[in-house]
């Protein structure tokens, strides 16, 4: 489960992150309850007002903060937006310790804060694969999510108790000293610059930019991932809206306001590490586990009780954080390395973009239909997205189920027989085998300054030198008597064609290369 924890500059990483996010919850949570109850009268669109603006620059900056990721070394990106961050939180922190703050100065806050964020959040995803190799790349953004829903574990309920013994200025204070935990990590992590290529040919910049936006219109699995995490985003995951007006629904204050995100969050940091447990990211996954959202959405609407409703969050927290962290994770390792930032880029802009649309139509329904509106717009969304999955598997992948007695069985568009040899299928029930079994970076530990390519053409075969060259040392070691694929920690090709029996959904990626 957390076998990329044996990665040094991972397991840095981590650890900084970890201590930084806590403090980005009890910002959440504290800019959240200043907005609804100090700086408006219970005012829950002013409250989506505010996400609206912090969120929007995600989708209109996608093609610019995609290219940054892709062109730039990340580390370097993450010193300057983590720096401007932290910068934001002392300032406002400042305005509300000396009693200065008005609604507008959230609203400037909430739009710089998304601004960086845009570049920041990119960067910060494609971050991860310089760390740790393709064959752990999944287990590492589940472990990410982890750390992201363990912070939300104990952040909002933090923030919930320092806003009413201090005040909700200090607050803000203390989550810009966190940073200086994830730019430490930063500082320590090492990372080895690969000179680009010299016979790389320059693109001009539109066709860069639109290089990612080629890519995704022809994986239809992507498209209908992009789909799914915008209904969710813009109409499922407006917890500030939805846990600040059931809390005063309830006739609870800013600790019990607080409590709420952090049982949100134990469902979270469970469906995250049970994610990591998973061999790899299933798109099956992402689409069973968005239907459950609808389901558990409409439960919690009708929960009678503060505590009820609590109890329902934990499953809501779950599923929400399944669907998340798989299809985060299938995006990145099924995403081609040369356009991976952009591809990125978009997948954060659409799940972080719905909810300038969302949040204020949200905010809108719970000041005109009431509190429990609110969870009653995330199931119908939640549903419509499961709807998609399954007709897009039913139609374009031919999903069908075959009952023998007591047992279900399925064919589809890769073994469309029921004695059909698992072995020898060409596509998996989601997407084709060459798409999921991906070879692995020349590089496994990564720099995070990419390597400099012609991102408009996406490479998915081996270049014709590279293949010069290994037929050469293929030959030199044959005369010396050796293997030279064993020697680089590769399986000879015979034993992966003729005694591999992959599974069906995922089948088994080959080695990569042995650690330098």
């Amino acid at each position: 489960m957390f076998r990329s924890l044996s990665v040094r500059n991972y397991r840095i990483w981590f650890v900084g992150a970890l201590v930084s996010n806590v403090g980005a919850w009890m910002q959440a949570t504290t800019q959240n309850w200043v907005v609804l109850t100090e700086l408006t009268a219970n005012d829950a669109a002013a409250v989506g007002t505010t996400m609206a603006l912090q969120f929007g620059p995600q989708l209109l900056l996608v093609p610019f903060s995609g290219a940054v990721a892709d062109r730039f070394d990340r580390r370097k990106v993450l010193l300057v937006t983590q720096s401007l961050l932290m910068l934001l939180a002392f300032g406002l922190g400042a305005l509300l310790v000396f009693g200065a703050a008005e609604i507008w100065h959230l609203y400037g806050f909430a739009l710089a804060l998304g601004i960086v964020n845009a570049f920041d959040t990119t960067s910060r995803q494609a971050f991860v694969s310089d760390l740790v190799g393709n064959d752990q790349l999944s287990n590492a953004v589940a472990l990410n999510s982890a750390s992201f829903n363990s912070a939300r574990l104990i952040g909002p309920a933090v923030a919930g108790v320092l806003i009413a013994v201090v005040g909700s200025g200090w607050v803000f204070i203390i989550n810009g000293v966190s940073f200086l935990a994830v730019l430490g990590a930063l500082v320590l992590i090492t990372a080895r610059r690969v000179a680009p290529p010299v016979t790389a040919q320059r693109e001009s910049q539109l066709h860069q930019l639109l290089a990612g936006f080629r890519y995704v219109r022809k994986r239809h699995d992507l498209l209908v991932i992009f789909m799914i995490v915008f209904l969710v985003g813009a109409f499922s995951m407006n917890f500030p809206v939805m846990s600040s007006t059931m809390a005063v629904e309830f006739g609870r204050g800013a600790s019990d306001y607080g409590l709420l995100s952090s049982i949100l969050a134990i469902g979270s940091l469970s469906g995250a590490l049970l994610s990591a447990r998973r061999p790899a990211a299933r798109m099956r996954v992402v689409i069973i586990s968005v239907g459950g959202i609808g389901v558990v959405s409409l439960i919690a609407a009708l929960m009678p009780s503060f505590w009820t409703f609590a109890a329902t969050l934990v499953f809501l927290g779950l599923a929400i954080s399944t669907m998340l962290t798989t299809a985060n994770g299938f995006v990145q390792t099924t995403a081609d390395p040369a356009v991976r930032g952009r591809v990125l880029a978009l997948y954060m802009a659409i799940l972080m973009g719905g909810t300038p649309i969302g949040a204020p139509l949200v905010g809108a329904a719970a000041n005109a239909l009431g509190a429990r509106s609110t969870l009653i717009i995330s199931a119908v969304a939640a549903l419509l997205a499961f709807a998609i999955g399954m007709t897009w598997l039913l139609t374009e992948r031919g999903l069908r189920f075959h009952r023998e007695g007591w047992n279900w069985r399925v064919t589809h568009v890769g073994r469309p027989g029921l004695d059909d040899n698992p072995a020898r299928q060409s596509e998996t029930l989601t997407a084709p085998i060459s798409v999921l079994r991906r070879e692995p970076d020349p590089d496994p530990l990564g720099e995070s300054a990419p390597q400099e390519v012609p991102t408009g053409v996406i490479r998915l075969a081996e270049p014709a030198g590279a293949r010069n060259l290994a037929d050469a040392d293929a030959d030199a070691a044959a005369a010396a008597g050796t293997d030279v694929e064993f020697e680089r920690g590769i399986e000879p090709d015979s034993a992966d064609e003729s005694e591999a029996e992959p599974d069906p959904e995922q089948p088994r990626d080959r080695p990569g290369p042995a650690p330098r």
